[in-house]
């Protein structure tokens, strides 16, 4: 390969195995730590956190991914001649892209972080992005550049069902929770790229989740007038009923997107939003 750039990205980008071997995506794995027991993210199922949480009233913790692991994973790349591109989750979120800079450092400047200033396939997006243009023979700084500039053109958000796991996990007040609950409201949750990825909470519905989710996708996908139309995600975390697939069939028959892909979010993204979340994740140009 002529052009000796390389493309990495936190685990939490939510891609398929099938879509990182095709975009030539390598991860690194955040860890998650339940009833003392540490998992690479991937190696614990959203269903095990959700079980674990019902019978114990606990949620997993979370580690971010430390330089060691960042250099340990890139080093022998780099010592092939390769530079990295490498995709983190989004700052305001994790210290995983403060720790791809200083591996930065100790990788001799060859390692390009990207702060994707979003978490799950909003970061999966711009890493596709990243891909295309390595694919093109640009260069790893170019790419860098480029996709830092594209985290603002990002639009990553949910649609939860329960702000319970959001208050264990101390992102809400109990009150909220309660006040949500007894309203019987479903809260959309936004990811703001102009604050690195911070989360608030959007448009509040009311009703039942089968019925509110496709409000949401309407009112998600009404609001731009430039959607880029190359891709979309619905992302999940666990759904009942088999409602994600209706979703994804509901979002690809408005003809929007030339390619939609359904994904599980990974364990550490699920064990904040709880079950029964889904997002529709796009770019604008």
């Amino acid at each position: 390969m002529d052009n000796k750039v390389l493309l990495f990205a936190d685990s939490t980008i939510d891609l398929t195995p099938e879509l990182c071997e095709r975009y030539s995506i390598r991860t690194v794995p955040i860890h998650v730590i339940l009833n003392d027991k540490t998992y690479k993210d991937g190696e614990i199922t959203s269903e095990d956190i959700f079980d674990n949480y019902y019978k114990t009233k606990t949620l997993p913790k979370t580690a971010a991914i430390n330089i060691n692991d960042i250099v340990t994973e890139l080093k022998p790349y780099v010592d092939q001649g390769y530079e990295i591109v490498y995709i983190s989750l989004g700052s305001a979120l994790s210290s995983s892209f403060r720790n791809s800079c200083l591996a930065a450092e100790e990788l001799d400047d060859k390692v390009y972080p990207v702060d994707s200033c979003s978490l799950s396939t909003g970061a999966g997006l711009l890493a596709i992005e990243a891909a295309e243009r390595i694919a093109k023979g640009m260069p790893a700084k170019q790419v860098a550049e480029e996709v830092q500039a594209l985290s603002q053109n990002n639009h990553a958000s949910f649609v939860i069902d329960t702000l319970e796991f959001l208050k264990a996990g101390g992102r809400c007040s109990a009150l909220a929770a309660f006040g949500a609950n007894l309203l019987g409201l479903k809260p959309s949750i936004k990811v703001f790229n102009d604050q690195q990825g911070a989360m608030g909470v959007g448009k509040k519905y009311r009703g039942k989740y089968e019925k509110v989710i496709f409000e949401y996708v309407d009112d998600t996908l009404s609001q731009y007038d430039n959607i880029k139309t190359d891709r979309a995600f619905v992302t999940y975390s666990s759904m009942t009923g088999g409602l994600e697939q209706k979703v994804l069939e509901y979002v690809k028959a408005k003809g929007i997107f030339k390619e939609v892909f359904l994904t599980r979010a990974s364990g550490t993204v699920s064990s904040h939003c709880g079950p029964n979340t889904l997002g529709v994740l796009f770019m604008t140009e």
